[in-house]
């Protein structure tokens, strides 16, 4: 799940302001309420969503997917500039109370809702600031801090109290919480680095992903040898940022993974910038020991793999390729595999051998304590917003015992369209900054978005699937004065049915395929 974004809607916003006579800055605000509506971190996702819902874009079939990243980061930066709020759902107070567990996307996803639905919230942090791994875990050229501090004050503003330096397990139990608050969201995320599983990894030099990249945020000078060579293993963007973080201290750099880079888990594009940077990534390839000058390792003994059979991630199993081993010389290595929670007060939620397991609405096994976000199962950051809201709704429910909303937009496909209609328009690739000026400051940005002219451009590549936009096809092809155009522009046609002979020329004409006839 997602985070349930409505995007043709805020996309057309901008694409048909135009032809609707709307001032573009009028179109902008309504764009920004309509994506803060489901996530209150469009200037956020702009930047390090790796955007999948660009892989359902229709527009792929004739020469490629809109850019949705760039425009939702064009909106989030329209809302910054122009200090726009987030839009309550009701001014009325609710009298119950709710707690929230962690400062992440899906903590404060689910506290900003609730906020909006005039519930008092409370989120409890253990760390010094809010944010989660989208603080401790993005390198600031990939997120400014002041972006995410600026969308986080907006949910601050709508009365939810963050309160930081407060553990939960340690500071206060669970079980308070219970009683305290009416309900209870867990989103404290998966901020613990698996270790390789590899004799000396115990060495003061060998660093866990997440470890990393926290100290590094915190500001903690960290070392990483008297020898410019440091070691990522793994293919996931925690190890893809350490590498370029590390490349940005003036370190080489050699990235170690057991498959190929087809099979690779980070953004492409930041795989690409990462080789732009001159980081080396050894694919096919695989840690099995260390050779150690004390207690500090000097070098990392390897082996090459081969792909063979699936696994259960539908991905060719890695396996070691006899007599292939090697070794690399380092002065730091650091272990990017994945992560996992720490579960420390929170052993009662448990399922073995899974973690916290929740229903349909994001509620655990245990009654009125609901979760969300990389503690229930890694994923992006979307989907922790998406599931952060999802439980937002699902406790808004249960205290008015208002009845669920099944009903979704529906999706339109390809072979719906009349793909012939719209003419080709290649995708507006956005700026991004030359190498050798991004290692003059760490936290440099890196990707600078589009300018507004191109978002302009870019969200008229939208079709606008399912969804009329007064192309007058259905009003020219029938011959049956069955379709009636309307005086004002943004106004859906209507339909004489006594008129209609049922010969399907609009819905066969229709390019977006909004009229079905059924």
């Amino acid at each position: 799940m997602a985070s349930g974004n409505a995007i043709r809607d805020f996309v057309t916003q901008i694409a048909q302001a135009e032809r609707l006579g709307r001032p573009i800055d009028e179109a902008y605000e309504e764009a920004f309420h309509i994506y803060t509506n489901t996530s209150p971190f469009p200037a956020v996702c702009g930047r390090v969503c790796p955007a999948p819902c660009e892989t359902g874009c229709n527009r792929k079939e004739i020469d490629g997917a809109v850019g949705i990243n760039k425009i939702e980061r064009s909106i989030g930066e329209f809302g910054l500039e122009k200090g726009l709020k987030l839009k309550r759902l009701t001014e009325e107070k609710q009298p119950e109370k709710v707690a929230v567990v962690g400062a992440g996307p899906g903590g404060l996803s689910c506290a900003c809702q609730l906020a909006r639905r005039g519930y008092p919230v409370t989120v409890f942090e253990a760390q010094d600031k809010p944010g989660g791994m989208l603080l401790w875990g993005i390198p600031g050229y990939r997120l400014p801090e002041k972006v995410l501090e600026a969308e986080i004050q907006r949910i601050a503003d709508l009365g939810v109290e963050i309160k930081c330096g407060v553990k939960v397990g340690r500071d206060i139990s669970l079980d308070d919480l219970r009683q305290q608050y009416n309900a209870v969201f867990i989103g404290i995320g998966a901020q613990q680095g698996v270790r390789l599983g590899v004799d000396g990894e115990d060495a003061p030099n060998i660093f866990s992903g997440v470890d990393f990249l926290n100290r590094f945020h915190h500001g903690e000078k960290l070392d990483l040898g008297d020898k410019v060579a440091v070691v990522v293993v793994g293919g996931g963007d925690t190890a893809i940022d350490a590498a370029r973080i590390c490349r940005r201290l003036g370190c080489e750099v050699t990235i170690l993974y057991r498959r190929t880079i087809k099979e690779m888990p980070a953004i492409a594009p930041e795989i690409e910038e990462a080789q732009a940077e001159g980081i080396k990534i050894e694919f096919l390839a695989a840690p099995i020991g260390f050779r150690k000058d004390g207690n500090r390792v000097r070098a990392m003994q390897c082996i090459r793999m081969e792909l063979g059979e699936p696994d259960a991630s539908g991905r060719r199993r890695p396996v070691p390729k006899a007599g292939s081993e090697f070794e690399i010389e380092v002065s730091a290595v650091i272990s990017a595999i994945s992560q996992q929670p720490d579960f420390s007060g929170f052993e009662s939620l448990i399922q073995p051998p899974n973690w916290i397991q929740v229903d349909e609405d994001g509620m655990t096994k245990l009654d009125g304590v609901y979760s969300g976000g990389d503690v229930v199962n890694l994923d992006i950051v979307t989907t922790a917003i998406g599931q952060g809201r999802k439980a937002a709704e699902a406790i808004d429910r249960r205290f008015r015992g208002t009845p669920k909303d099944n009903n979704g937009a529906l999706g339109i496909e390809a072979k719906k369209m009349r793909l012939d209609h719209y003419q080709r328009e290649d995708r507006i690739a956005a700026m991004t900054l030359g190498v050798e000026e991004r290692f003059q400051d760490v936290n440099v940005e890196v990707n600078l978005g589009l300018d507004r002219d191109s978002i302009i451009k870019e969200s008229r590549r939208c079709m606008s699937c399912g969804y009329c936009f007064d192309c007058e096809k259905c009003w020219l092809f029938c011959q049956d004065s069955a379709v009636v155009k309307p005086m004002q522009k943004g106004v859906l046609y209507s339909f004489k049915m006594e008129n209609c002979t049922g010969c399907k020329k609009c819905a066969e004409e229709c390019p977006c395929g909004f009229i079905d006839m059924i």
